[in-house]
């Protein structure tokens, strides 16, 4: 038996090779996804661990910053000496750096990344842990001079004696290049800016007599977790200190977010890979099966058990998930390098040298190529452990094809109504996490009921799509109709796999669309100001553009907003870490807020806050309640609940509760926060353009600021929706590869099985034009009655995505018809490509040598 399993297995490799294919993929993505995590967690390990002070003592970090507020916390600069006098304590340091701040070359271009890695300026000073070592030039020796690192030289064209332009928040200033520093470790994307200590303090963070930390080194001999206690002791509770280990461990929790997203997106191609693989290796090894009913009646003839036929038949799936997964484990270490030489075209220089293969790598890599090929194989091995002997002596065509499909009517209908109580239930149910959890459930039991009963669907929906081909294409046009509707099972599982990748295509469509409809809603209902200007990457700036543009030429009403981080303690027990805006008194004036209770005046009161009406109801908040509020660097008030607002409209990520306070609070409990926006109206009198020609000269000299008006507002906020679709939409393109895969292999295997029938065929006159129009017929068929099924399925997601937006806020609805109509037409396009090969190799049979097949 294993010999002749062997036999068959390298009798079918090239029948095999497309399912092996679709295992390659997906075993590619998951190897490739832990590759490139593990080598950039080690190599930024090592980066953490080597250049972090054995102690560095900063301000407590309170409430955490969800939306950046543009504050630096800091902590006095006296402690580094009261600090250097202690026992154990061999040096001390003050450090002043400030991240995500914009510097300029002379031509106003911006020497960091305006989207990706921070622009990061601090002090200037050596020890054995910088990560930098001054190559080329001198040190900072005063105000006006500055080191700048190589990277960032290199890109940006920048030399020793050009002028760069620092935008700090208590102002701009500029500084000459006075050296060039190089990273001693790897470079993870920043820009770095050194300036000389003193200059640092006063021009990045206000003032000589503070800094954003004091790193402290440990004196020969003596442990950190010591060092930590004896300067816990001299200070006490005031103040965050970390060891290097956990400074380490606290900035690769930071990067960690990060790579979870790569890690994910790329484990959720593998998973697209995986799904679709799934049916394309079912298809294939029942078709197989079919074909070799005769081969395996004879092995049941000779002896052979069940068992053994069963054994043989996994064997060949373990085989073929080993070789898959081989080429696909070698695949996915390319594509860590490809990764990692992309992070280098970005400004983070990894090592493809220094590429990280754990274990558990080629464990989970096996572990997937292996374990899909026999899950998909099981349900075809037991069908053929149930060949007849009898069948060697009988001409079987197609195993099962006519069997009844009663039992799949009845597994189709149970699931499908469970699934479609589990989305009614989403549509029914006000609270967001239960309806997303309802939302899920039902997505996966309608898409489990559309597969089992497919082919129970494949004779009304093809004989419908079909209807026309015998009057448009004769008696070719019937034949491709009657070649889909022959096996009903396998039309199903062919069709499957491009339905699932669709059903996600519609769905999504839906959801953005009516996104994107929405915001444009909540755009024109609550933006009444005639421009915004903001940072490209929606980052505080200082407090000089506002000034600036308060002064432009036609500015009338210049209301500003900031963001507050906060936590609120509510009656119903909980504690809500969120984000505030504050704004200014005149907010009426360039915003359309629609109240339940209170008004503007009430709200932007000092210690005041206005919440969501709804955020109210879900915590017990009622108007007049006083409710305890920490602010970041412990700061704590209690703020009385002034007014409630009913915008329907959705919050974004850090902004739960549509928490919106005065200006004047905002002063008193965040001083250092710079401004986030600025809401401008043209004074009496200024045209509207000749406003924004004014804002955009006087903005001139800041360019990551930018000015929009509602429309471009609008388009900013699609494109960050297309930003995500295009992502969902290259894991789509993905499942629809291996969807073609699997109709090209359908339809090749078809071509074999029938390959005396198509002798016969053109025995009797069909011509091989002809012949290969009934091939592309059939696989257009198939494929629009994929399509049909999966775009049904997502348009009914996409309803059930849509109810749950509404509980955010996002009511409106969208169907996006034409991306509909341009599926439908892409699945025409893709079932005309599946069918070339296949169609040519049929057309190029020998016609006696196919009637004479066995």
């Amino acid at each position: 038996m294993l010999k002749a399993t062997l036999r068959s297995f390298l009798a079918h490799k090239g029948r095999l090779a497309l399912s092996a294919l679709a295992v390659v993929l997906s075993v590619a993505f998951v190897a490739g996804s832990l590759i490139f995590s593990d080598t950039v967690t080690r190599t930024f390990d090592r980066l953490f661990a080597s250049t972090s002070a054995d102690l560095t003592v900063g301000p407590k970090e309170g409430v955490r910053e969800a939306i950046p507020s543009g504050a630096t916390p800091t902590v006095p600069a006296e402690l580094a000496r009261r600090i250097e006098t202690l026992d154990g304590v061999a040096d001390t340091h003050v450090d002043a750096a400030v991240e995500n701040l914009t510097v300029v070359d002379d031509k106003k271009e911006p020497v960091g990344s305006t989207t990706g890695a921070p622009t990061i300026a601090t002090n200037w000073y050596v020890t054995d842990r910088s990560p930098v070592r001054l190559t080329d030039g001198h040190a900072p020796r005063g105000p006006g001079e500055a080191l700048l690192d190589a990277d960032t030289a290199d890109s940006k064209s920048v030399a020793i004696g050009d002028t760069l332009t620092v935008l700090a928040r208590p102002g701009s200033f500029d500084v000459k290049v006075v050296g060039i520093a190089t990273f001693t470790t790897t470079n993870p994307g920043a820009a770095l800016v050194f300036l000389e200590t003193g200059t640092a303090q006063r021009k990045l963070l206000g003032g000589p007599d503070v800094a954003s930390g004091i790193s402290v080194t440990a004196a020969p001999g003596v442990d950190d977790r010591a060092l930590k206690r004896t300067v816990a002791a001299e200070l006490g509770s005031a103040y965050e200190l970390k060891t290097a280990d956990e400074q380490a461990e606290s900035a690769a929790q930071q990067l960690g977010g990060f790579l979870d997203i790569i890690k994910y997106v790329m484990l959720g191609f593998a998973g697209i890979a995986v799904l679709v693989g799934v049916f394309l290796i079912v298809n294939t090894f029942s078709m197989l099966i079919a074909q070799r009913t005769r081969e395996l009646g004879l092995l049941r003839a000779l002896g052979a058990d069940r068992r053994q036929v069963r054994r043989s038949v996994l064997t060949e799936a373990l085989l073929l998930g080993l070789v898959g997964s081989t080429l696909g484990l070698a695949t996915g270490i390319g594509l860590a390098a490809g990764l990692i030489e992309l992070m280098g075209l970005l400004g983070m220089n990894l090592k493809s040298t220094e590429m990280v293969i754990k274990v558990a790598t080629p464990v989970a890599a096996y572990a997937v190529g292996v374990g899909v090929t026999f899950v998909a194989a099981y349900l075809p091995a037991r069908r053929a452990a149930r060949v007849s002997p009898m069948a060697a002596l009988a001409d079987a065509e197609v195993a099962g094809a006519g069997r009844p499909l009663t039992i799949r009517a009845v597994a189709g209908a149970v699931v499908a109504v469970a699934g479609a109580a589990a989305l009614a239930g989403c549509a029914a149910s006000a609270d967001t996490s239960t309806s997303a959890s309802l939302l899920a459930l039902g997505v996966v039991l309608t898409l489990i009921a559309t597969v089992i009963a497919g082919p129970l669907l494949v004779r009304p929906v093809i004989r419908l799509l079909g209807g026309a081909f015998p009057a448009v294409f004769g008696s070719v046009g019937r034949m491709s109709q009657r070649n889909a509707l022959r096996n009903p099972r396998r039309t199903g599982a062919t069709a499957a796999a491009l339905m699932v990748g669709l059903a996600l295509v519609g769905g999504l469509s839906v959801a953005s669309a009516s996104m994107t409809k929405s915001f444009d809603e909540q755009i024109d209902k609550t933006l009444g100001a005639d421009f915004v200007v903001q940072n490209s990457n929606f980052l505080p700036f200082p407090v000089e553009i506002t000034e600036r543009v308060q002064a432009a030429d036609g500015a009338g009403v210049v209301v500003r907003e900031r963001f507050v981080p906060l936590e609120l303690r509510l009656p119903d027990g909980k504690r809500v870490e969120s984000t505030a805006g504050a704004f200014e008194p005149r907010l009426d004036e360039v915003a359309k807020v629609e109240y339940a209770a209170g008004d503007t005046a009430a709200a932007l009161t000092k210690d005041h806050i206005a919440m969501d009406r709804k955020f109210a109801a879900d915590h017990k908040v009622r108007l007049g309640d006083v409710l305890p509020v920490e602010f970041p660097g412990e700061r704590r008030s209690r703020l009385t609940v002034a007014a409630l607002t009913d915008q329907g409209g959705a919050s974004g990520p850090g902004t739960e509760g549509g928490l919106f306070i005065g200006m004047g609070t905002a002063d008193a409990y965040l001083p250092d926060a710079q401004d986030s926006a600025l809401f401008v109206n043209a004074a009496a009198g200024t045209d509207t353009d000749a406003l924004r020609a004014s804002l955009e000269k006087t903005l001139d000299p800041y360019p990551q600021v930018q000015v929009r008006d509602q429309a471009d507002y609008k388009e900013l906020i699609r494109s960050q929706i297309a930003v995500m679709l295009y992502l969902v939409y290259a894991l789509l393109g993905l499942a629809i590869v291996i969807a073609i895969l699997g109709v090209v292999n359908t339809l090749a295997l078809s071509v074999v099985e029938r390959t005396r029938e198509i002798g016969l065929l053109r025995a009797i006159g069909l011509g091989r034009r002809q012949l290969r129009r009934m091939i592309r017929l059939e696989s257009v068929v198939i494929a629009v009655f994929g399509a049909v099924l999966g775009l049904g399925l997502g348009l009914v997601w996409g309803l059930a995505v849509q109810q749950v937006l509404a509980l955010e806020g996002m009511t409106a609805l969208a169907i996006p018809w034409g991306t509909v109509v341009t599926v439908v037409l892409g699945s025409v396009v893709v079932g005309l490509a599946a069918a070339l090969l296949p169609a040519l190799r049929a057309s190029r049979m020998n016609v006696l040598a196919a009637i004479a097949h066995e």
